[in-house]
């Protein structure tokens, strides 16, 4: 019997399909302009809150082991991801980068306070909260900055919006972003949302990004591809970045 009232169309032959994918394909990511920005050494590995607030067991968001309205198995989907497929694959993209002298960025959220008056009201209402110089604030050590790499200090979920980011790549000349980090489906998405609307090409390491269940992991790479930016495994970010070494 068919309960679906005659006037409702199915729209399943709809799914994945975009009219617009070929104008954004050949006017904001396409392959050509993001290869030569990079042979430019005009790209940079934007790389995005791997820190102990939301990114290590134990600490930050995740300090108490029972969380209330949070599955056990939500937790170790998150923390298997990140330990044995993003950290690794991010701290891969960051010495790629690194040998052939394009900038690796940090972000992190950290109050300009201790007690964190000056977060912006998403961050108040969260009680997310790393004040400068806390276990929270720290970078996860495998993927910590090194050298003089720059440390973007943020409060809200945007880094654009939120911090002179922007204002710092133009100076150093960057068009191009790779971006990884966290949360996939928040801090990640919504800058390459903003760097795309700011002329910047982008790409999403796939397999350097995580958030916390396989549902918005999946919507997110949905969303973000072909329209804000490329979506590459890292594998195939390190094969173009090793054009780069070559031609050097």
């Amino acid at each position: 019997m068919n309960d679906k009232p005659d006037n409702v169309t199915d729209l399943s032959r709809f799914d994945n399909v975009d009219p617009l994918r070929d104008q954004y394909r050949d006017t904001l990511i396409t392959n050509r302009e993001l290869k030569r920005e990079l042979g430019a050494h005009h790209a940079a590995l934007l790389c995005i809150d791997l820190q102990y607030l939301d990114a290590a067991r134990g600490h930050g968001v995740f300090a108490y082991a029972e969380r209330p309205g949070v599955p056990r198995e939500a937790d170790e989907y998150y923390f298997h991801r990140l330990e044995t497929l993003v950290l690794p694959n991010v701290r891969r993209l960051q010495d790629a980068f690194r040998a052939v002298g394009l900038e690796v960025i940090h972000t992190r959220i950290q109050s300009l306070t201790a007690d964190g008056r000056d977060r912006g009201p998403g961050h108040k209402r969260l009680d997310l909260h790393a004040a400068p110089g806390s276990r929270e604030a720290d970078f996860l050590e495998i993927v910590a900055p090194q050298g003089d790499e720059i440390v973007i200090n943020k409060t809200a979920s945007g880094v654009f919006t939120s911090t002179n980011l922007e204002y710092v790549l133009r100076n150093l000349e960057i068009t191009s972003l790779f971006v990884a980090g966290v949360y996939s489906n928040e801090c990640v998405s919504t800058a390459i949302r903003d760097a795309c609307d700011l002329g910047f090409y982008v790409t999403l390491i796939e397999d350097g990004c995580a958030t916390v269940t396989p549902e918005m992991q999946k919507a997110t790479l949905t969303t973000i591809k072909d329209r804000y930016a490329r979506v590459m495994t890292t594998d195939e970010a390190l094969a173009e970045i090793a054009k780069v070494e070559e031609a050097s």
